[in-house]
């Protein structure tokens, strides 16, 4: 099983091949003994011997006891048996979060079956797409759900009517599950517009499970919380780990879930001692006022990257985790310690147990310690593959070039990475959000660690905005604290402070919250394009005043794809630059007959002052004409 792996991390040829002189940096490696013969449900059921009377789910003020939640999984994996469930078999779960999904979770995996979450909340397409390219043995839902959902070869179970489940026996099914069987199957979104199905193992959940309940000494006596949605990969990591410890879990209701100051205060009252939070939500209950006495020990997050760190009156620990869903959930993690004046976001620590990662070139070669590259990811931790897509499997799943078994595979995540000095590694974003602009390579995390720094800015995002056809512009969008704002000019100040002049966003945009995806991630397809409600200026705005500020205002606004520009705004703090100052010389010479040199517009780069010059220009013109000139030009 997953010891055999380990087993593998600790002997001479592992070393012999880590140490070979031509690798400029070493694979990350942590390793921990699994126990061999044993799986998660297997954890589960050793606590419910422990422990029967237990809570092991507490939702809406009712609890379940662990072996109340026991008997009702093995009824239901039973009748899954009875249904030709069994080793790969994949069953849908059609659930909202609740107890019952946690029961029929757990049910498929004591069945030797495979669970695939699907949320209700997903458009109907969506989830149409995700079970017919699944094909489930069976489907699992509600009555409410079941006539959109019948219509294939699929079972459908209705767990809220189906009597059947009744009649089956609560004894454990004598089910043997192999390490390297399927335990889920869980969708992400793909780069072609389709959902793609990641098949996840036994033993890399099971080694999931083993190095959150080390890492964070969970024991019975914690109490965590469940906010995940069914469909977030999230809800593994929230789940598994506290069950197999004989933890209690608690689920808010969906009004808590999303307000921070109502989550805080649940929390608090819950005494729970550790909980998963997105970075967008977490970000905003870390600046909140807390008690100086709470039960919560870990802050975890993830699913995103974390801007901000923990205060001096942080009364918890925070951790930042990343992980692909290819590699289950988790990759690495590290604790976030207090800075005052970091001038880069917080890291993603250190590898979990048994996986390896390595940050390489284009040519699968390791980079120069300390430079960005692409990382990858090795260990027990990574998928099997995507279901039915071997394509997709053979791009994204390549041959392990540093480990010597032939099986050996990384898993390509398209981040891009790099090792700081203590061995930490520093999340640079997606190799895709790079921004390339005048021939600068930008990491766009790089300036939203400088904006965060910013005493107004609560949270921020920096894109590339334009289309194919246009310059495009560094953008950021601001979600500012506490109801402040600040000038566009002061914020170029402050960043110009620590950042070059081609890293300095043209344009921002203040936003009341950053949109999110229902996994909590920001939502960078859902940010609003820059116009002249949402957009920080330098000053109040002052519409053209003169039949010459007019046209030159509608020259700038095509030129920008701006609605409006007031008379004062600065032509290249708008996100002008040589290349559409020239155009802009070319259409004032058409429009007002008068030829400027580009370095006017840098003399005056706003309409006012730009008005005033051509209208000189235009006088001078006029005054130097005969009169015979002039009335031909009148006529």
């Amino acid at each position: 099983m997953a010891a055999s792996i380990a087993s593998f991390y600790s002997s001479d040829s592992y070393d012999s091949l880590r140490l070979r002189p031509h690798f400029p940096q070493l694979p990350d490696v942590t390793r921990q003994d699994c126990p061999e013969n044993t799986s998660v449900p297997d954890l589960v059921v050793a606590q419910v011997a422990l422990r029967p009377e237990a809570p092991a789910i507490v939702a809406s003020g009712s609890a379940l006891t662990y072996a109340e939640l026991d008997q009702r999984a093995n009824r239901l994996a039973n009748y899954l048996v009875s249904l030709g469930v069994g080793p790969e078999a994949i069953v849908g779960l059609c659930l909202t979060r609740s107890p019952e999904s946690v029961i029929c979770a757990l049910a498929v995996l004591k069945a030797g079956g495979a669970y695939l979450p699907l949320d209700p909340a997903y458009p109907s397409e969506r989830l149409r797409f995700m079970i017919n390219d699944a094909r489930p043995r069976v489907l699992i839902t509600r009555a409410a759900f079941e006539a959109e959902l019948s219509d294939g070869p699929w079972k459908v179970i209705s767990i809220d009517t189906d009597q059947d489940i009744e009649h089956f026996s609560s004894d454990e099914p004598a089910i043997s599950i192999n390490p390297k069987q399927l335990a889920y199957v869980i969708y992400t979104s793909g780069s072609t517009g389709q959902p793609k199905g990641v098949e996840i193992t036994h033993e890399s959940l099971l080694n999931l499970v083993n190095w959150h309940r080390d890492e964070f000494g969970v024991t019975p006596q914690d109490q965590a919380s469940h906010l995940a949605s069914v469909g977030f990969d999230a809800a593994v990591w929230e789940v598994w780990p506290y069950l197999a410890a004989g933890a209690s879990l608690h689920l808010p209701d969906e009004a808590i879930r999303t307000c921070p100051e109502l989550l805080r205060d649940w929390l608090v009252e819950k005494q729970i001692t550790i909980s998963f939070l997105p970075a967008a939500l977490a970000e905003r209950v870390m600046i909140l006022d807390w008690p100086a006495h709470t039960a919560l020990r870990f802050l975890l997050t993830g699913a995103d990257t974390l801007r901000r760190y923990p205060s001096v009156n942080t009364p918890f620990e925070v951790v930042n985790n990343y992980g692909p869903t290819e590699c289950t959930v988790v990759t690495t993690s590290g604790r976030v310690r207090i800075e005052t004046s970091a001038n880069r976001l917080p890291n993603i620590g250190h590898p979990i147990s048994n996986t390896r990662v390595h940050i390489l070139d284009e040519n699968l070669q390791p980079v120069l310690f300390g430079t960005a590259g692409e990382l990858y990811v090795g260990g027990v931790g990574v998928a099997r593959g995507y279901l039915n897509r071997p394509d997709l499997t053979a791009e994204r799943f390549v041959r392990d070039p540093f480990s010597i078994g032939r099986q050996a595979r990384l898993y390509k995540t398209g981040d891009m990475a790099r090792y700081l000095d203590d061995g930490k590694i520093a999340y640079l974003g997606r190799v895709d959000e790079q921004i390339k602009i005048h021939g600068y390579r930008i990491e766009p995390v790089e300036i939203e660690a400088a904006l965060n720094r910013h005493p107004t800015i609560s949270s921020s995002v920096v894109v590339a905005c334009g289309s194919a056809c246009e310059e495009r512009r560094l953008t950021a969008y601001l979600v500012m604290s506490n109801g402040t704002s600040a000038a566009a000019a002061e914020l170029r100040s402050f960043l110009q402070s620590s950042l070059p002049d081609y890293m300095v966003p043209s344009i921002f945009v203040k936003l009341q919250s950053l949109p999110l995806t229902t996994n909590g991630k920001v939502d960078r397809a859902q940010l609003p394009l820059p116009n002249i409600d949402n957009i920080l200026r330098d000053e109040v705005f002052t519409a053209p005043r003169t039949p010459t500020e007019v046209r030159l205002a509608t020259m700038l606004c095509s030129l920008l794809n701006l609605d409006e520009v007031s008379v004062n705004d600065n032509f290249f703090l708008l996100g002008g630059h040589s290349l559409l100052g020239a155009q802009l010389i070319v259409k004032i010479r058409g429009a007002f007959g008068v030829n400027l040199a580009l370095r006017t517009l840098f003399d005056a780069p706003t309409i006012s002052e730009l008005s005033s010059e051509i209208e000189r220009l235009i006088f001078a013109r006029v005054e130097s004409m005969s009169e015979e000139e002039a009335m031909r030009l009148l006529a």
